[in-house]
């Protein structure tokens, strides 16, 4: 395992064999909130990330043992004047933004709170992995502004729109049994066990094609709320991309061969 840090606060590890990256939101002392210098640093290590062509999975992890990630580092924005504020927003939509535009698949693996942009963090992943000290919520409006980071557009796509203007209206906090019920996570584990099962269904999805994965992703993401007809054509065009792709041959030859295969990666 290789590890690499983006600035003083996110840490980026390799297993595999460098195919699962793990991007760890490592600023303890602060429970994780996301200060100007920690987004851009996220932001940082998601572009690095995306233009890998050796990554095929990253899960995103904490380093705290009792939160994810507590949303907007508040202290940080309290000493802001408007103009202030006007300028970080770039920066800190970057970080989310970064999360979201991963070209491949992403896992958060969540324990413990994960609040306002810390709960946006993992909804701008593909699949949440949480354990049964999690804790979630929106509480933006408690603070007199919104969610900032894609909340308002990611979770009625997870969970509905009259669930997410609940949940976002009322500010409240979910924990993790309900929170799994509502469909706020996909998965649900002991205490303790997020970052492991996390990686543990990263490496089994790292063991598929990198070429398959980066365009099943793409079908999905600009497939989703298009009518049937013209998300089939979405899906069409990712098929041809991989149609005639070096994975694609060593995929079929492989299950002819009845060997595990070897990926080109093109």
């Amino acid at each position: 395992m290789s590890e690499e840090r983006f600035g003083e606060f996110v840490l980026v590890r390799r297993h595999e064999r460098g195919h699962v990256a793990e991007l760890v939101l490592d600023r303890p002392k602060a429970m994780n909130a996301v200060s100007t210098e920690m987004a851009r640093s996220v932001a940082g290590a998601c572009a690095a990330l995306g233009e890998d062509r050796e990554v095929r999975v990253v899960v995103l992890s904490s380093s705290h043992e009792r939160a994810f990630c507590v949303g907007a580092d508040l202290k940080e924005r309290n000493a802001f004047s408007d103009a202030d504020l006007v300028r970080q927003r770039p920066v800190a939509r970057a970080a989310y933004t970064g999360v979201l535009e991963l070209p491949v698949p992403t896992i958060a693996a969540v324990h413990g709170f994960a609040l306002g942009g810390g709960f946006e963090l993992a909804l701008s992943c593909d699949v949440i992995v949480a354990d049964r000290t999690a804790v979630m919520g929106l509480p933006e409006v408690s603070v007199g502004v919104i969610p900032g980071g894609g909340g308002t557009q990611l979770l009625p796509r997870r969970v509905g729109a009259a669930r997410a203007a609940e949940l976002i209206f009322t500010a409240r906090r979910v924990e993790a049994a309900e929170a799994r019920e509502l469909g706020l996570v996909d998965e649900l584990v002991d205490e303790g066990r997020d970052r492991e099962e996390a990686l543990a269904v990263a490496a089994r999805i790292a063991a598929n094609s990198p070429v398959g994965l980066r365009a099943a992703k793409r079908a999905l993401r600009l497939g989703h709320g298009l009518d049937l007809a013209a998300g089939l054509e979405v899906e069409d065009a990712a098929w041809r991309s991989v149609a005639f792709s070096g994975d694609r041959a060593e995929g079929v030859a492989a299950f002819n061969e009845k060997r595990k295969p070897e990926w080109p990666g093109e």
